[in-house]
Order: structure tokens, then sequence, then C-alpha cells
């Protein structure tokens, strides 16, 4: 604060509008990098860089600028500062004002110094935005809270976490480029919304005045986008931010992104073909198809496995359960296999508990787990051959869902029992279930095409070819308040 204060009184701007920059860091690196030791270019040109290194000597200083360059990648440059150059006052001012973390404008000739450091060297230098609070030091390792909670602190000192902001870019322009291939078309749907529903989850609820009505966050954009197909738009996806109001962990965030995506006249097989081209697209776009873990290698090619929840489940326990398999049969089951059930769940819910806790951590390559109870479900339709199933599978991979999918239901009066039942699960107090969408059923009573449908967590797949956990996956991740 006292170098701002001297640097307004001597009528100098801390934080100027702008200053003469005619080339990126990354820019002198490349155009001067065949210079031979000591070398003189006489090209003089104007550099901007955040201070990270400086050293200060008699007559002359040295400092290492550093910009975000290309891909996350940081660009760093020397600027060296002599007396002769640019005058006793000015090399004064360096020395008195500049500390680490200042953006500062260099502005002299393109040099290799003599021990072949590429360098500007300064004839003239003024500041470009004073920093208030001193940068970590570099080449110790920040802490996690530090780098997530801040995370602009983060991004100046590590290349990792830069790279991760481009690599999730460049993940989700694979995605959308892959839907596009295929004539989807993207839209935006409400996260306002009167009536949550297309997942079962708790969602968050606010409060609009202009309506004086209770509403709520999306937690999923399923249901607008099957309006959209019920409309003609016959390929057709989102790709955004849904919000439950749920636990948080490594692999759980309260708000998180998800692609849904729906074309008429598909089923759940069209979309599984759909989700493992979307996959390896984007693992030849990050460079692997071959993952290393703790678990093992986890590798995309070849064919990718489908099992089915009873038999899987069956074989994982060594007793067969099947679609008739009581309550208590089931309750003992997972006694037996120390998995924590309610007793007041029915079957179905047992069940699917059962095949995520013992089945679902052990499928390390890529996964199709299909057949599921309808419960499990509410908005996939009826089995083709089995009524007592329905048409859904969920993606796995690395012992993780990364994505799901359907054979969507299209009858109108099935999903309205469907969703009367979950209504009535909600009155009864049970906060995840959905609620009766009379809109989204009165759509369908226009009649829906056929469709398959795809879920696929965004974040869950930048973790997947990362290895991260999810807070790092996100940019600016929701934390606890500090001191909580």
């Amino acid at each position: 604060m006292e170098k701002r204060a001297k640097l307004i009184e001597r009528g100098t701007e801390a934080y100027p509008v702008g200053v003469e920059r005619t080339h990126s860091l990354g820019e002198i690196r490349e155009k001067y990098a065949h210079l031979e030791a000591d070398e003189t270019t006489g090209d003089t040109v104007g550099v901007t860089g955040r201070v990270v290194f400086v050293r200060n000597t008699g007559k002359l200083c040295f400092a290492t600028l550093q910009e975000g360059g290309v891909d996350g990648k940081g660009v760093r440059l020397q600027a060296m500062l002599s007396l002769a150059n640019v005058g006793e006052e000015a090399l004064a001012e360096w020395k008195a004002l500049v500390d680490l973390g200042d953006h500062v404008f260099i502005k002299g000739e393109v040099i290799s110094s003599r021990r072949g450091e590429l360098s500007v060297m300064a004839d003239s230098w003024s500041m470009a935005s004073k920093a208030l609070r001193p940068l970590p030091v570099l080449h110790a390792e920040l802490n996690e809270e530090t780098r997530v909670r801040q995370r602009y602190v983060d991004l100046m000192v590590r290349d990792e976490a830069r790279e991760m902001v481009y690599k999730r870019a460049a993940i989700t322009r694979s995605v959308r480029d892959t839907l596009d291939r295929h004539g989807y078309v993207e839209v935006e749907t409400p996260i306002l919304q009167l009536v949550h529903g297309g997942a079962t989850a708790r969602p968050f609820e606010t409060h609009m005045n202009a309506f004086d009505q209770k509403m709520t966050l999306r937690i999923a954009t399923e249901l607008f986008l099957k309006r959209a197909v019920v409309g003609g738009i016959d390929r057709v996806y989102d790709m955004g931010r849904v919000f439950r109001n749920e636990g948080v962990d490594s692999t759980h965030s309260p708000e998180f992104t998800t692609l849904e995506c729906y074309e008429a006249w598909a089923d759940q097989f069209v979309m599984a073909e759909r989700m493992k081209e979307i996959i390896l697209n984007v693992a030849d776009v990050v460079g692997t198809r071959s993952i290393q873990t703790d678990a093992g290698e986890i590798n995309l090619d070849g064919e990718w496995a489908w099992v089915s929840v009873y038999p899987g489940i069956s074989e994982a326990v060594g007793v067969e359960i099947t679609p008739d398999t009581t309550v208590e049969e089931l309750l003992a089951i997972a006694a037996k296999h120390e998995v924590k059930v309610d007793p007041k769940w029915d079957a179905e819910k047992i069940v699917v508990e059962l095949f995520g806790e013992i089945v679902e951590p052990t499928l390390l390559n890529p996964t199709f787990v299909y057949d599921y109870p309808p419960s499990a479900q509410p908005l996939a339709r009826p089995h083709r051959e089995d009524g007592r199933l329905i048409e859904a599978w969920d993606l796995i991979i690395g012992g993780m869902e990364r994505g799901t999918a359907f054979s969507e239901l299209i009858d109108p009066v099935i999903q309205r029992e469907r969703l009367t039942e979950q209504s009535r699960r909600s009155a009864a107090g049970d906060e995840e279930a959905m609620q009766l969408d009379e809109d989204f059923l009165r759509a369908l009573e226009y009649g829906a095409p056929p469709m398959g449908g795809i879920g696929l967590g965004i974040d869950r797949l930048v973790m997947l070819f990362t290895g991260a956990g999810i807070r790092e996956t996100i940019l600016f991740p929701l934390l606890k308040p500090e001191g909580h």
C-alpha cells in the first residue's frame, strides 16, 4: 500500500488504462529462439508480464516476467535493467517500488545474455498493475485448500492449474463437435423452474418475487429437451450447469455440468454408440485411449462390455437374485456383505444399492450396466422383452458412473403413473423424488416420437482423463465459507 501511495504521489499511474505492448512473451520466445549467447538484435519491443522473480544488484537488475501463454503453459522471459540504459532515477524506482506479483511494462531491445538467456534489455519501464498481496513462493507447493479457495493464485503459480482450464475447454469442444457432426442442435433450457424433475435429487429452492412463487434450480435438463423433441427438434442437446442440494465429496459437487442429448427414432443401443464415439473422440483430443489409475490401466479401445443388473449382482454375491427376490432375502444379502440399506426400501432400490456397492467399483474398463428395475429410472420405457425391467444403462468406467442413457418413455399414461408415484414419495417426505409436471405430461400427450437420450457428467469425464478430483476440474468450485 505504501508503494502504491508513492507511485500516486509521484504522479505515476499504479493502474494505467493500458501500455504500449507490441509483443506477447510467447511471440518473443518464438521469433528470437535462434539467438546465440551474448547476441543483440537492434529490435525494440514493448512487453508486459507478472514479476515472478526479481534479483536487484548494484547497477544491473534481473526480473522474470510471466504470462499465461497458449494452452495454459506459462511463458516466462527475462528482463534486464541496467543503470546505463534506464538511468539512475528509473533504476532506483524499480528497486524501491516493484514487488513479486506486479504487472510491469518493459520497453527495450531483444538480446541474449552472456549465459544465453533470451532477454529484453530495458530502455524504460512502468508499472502496469501494482499487486497489494505477495505471491506464494514459486517452488513451494500450495496446499489443496488454498488451491481451490483462491484459484486465481493457483492459476498464477501452477502451470497444471491453467492447463486444466484449457484441457476442460478442449474436452467440451470435442463433445460438441461430435454431436454437431450427427446433426444435433444445442439449445438452452431454463435454470429456474416451477417443478423439479428429470432426475431423483434434492433441489435448491428459491423465491421469485415477481410471481410471488417458490422456484427451484434445475436438477436436470431432460424434461425441457424432450419438449423440444415433441415440437420437432429431432436431435437436441444442452450442456450446462445443474444444481443438486446434496453431499459434497471428491466425486460430487452441488453444482456441476452435464450434457443431455435426445434423438428421435433412437433407443438405448443407438445412444450407447453415440456415447462411445463421444468418449473416444475426447480421448483422441487428449491424446490417449489408455488411462493409468491406482486400480490399474483403463483401456478404451476394443469392445465395451455389457453387464445386466440382476445376473451381475447374482454372480458377485453367489446367490441368484431376480426381480422376484423378496425384500427380506435382499436385506439378508446386504447384511452379509456389509452394505448399508434402509429396511423401509423396496426390493428394487435395494438391488440397485447392492449393485452400486458391490459390483460397480470392480468395473475398471468401460461397461454398460443395463436392465435396471423400473424405480431406478422413472423416465425410461419398459423393457421390450421383460416388463419387470426398463431399457436403461449406466456407463461405468474406472469403478465410477460416467453417464447414463434410456430408451425414453413416451407413453403419457405410463409416464403419469410413474410421476404420480414419485409425487407420492415426495409428499411422504422423500426429498429426492420427482414432482408431477403437468405441462411435461401435456407435451407427451401431443405425441412424442420414439427417442433415446443420454446424460453425461462433464466434470467426471474431465476427471477420467486428468485423474483429478472434482474440485480440481471445476474452475471455481462451491466451498464452505472461510472460517465455517
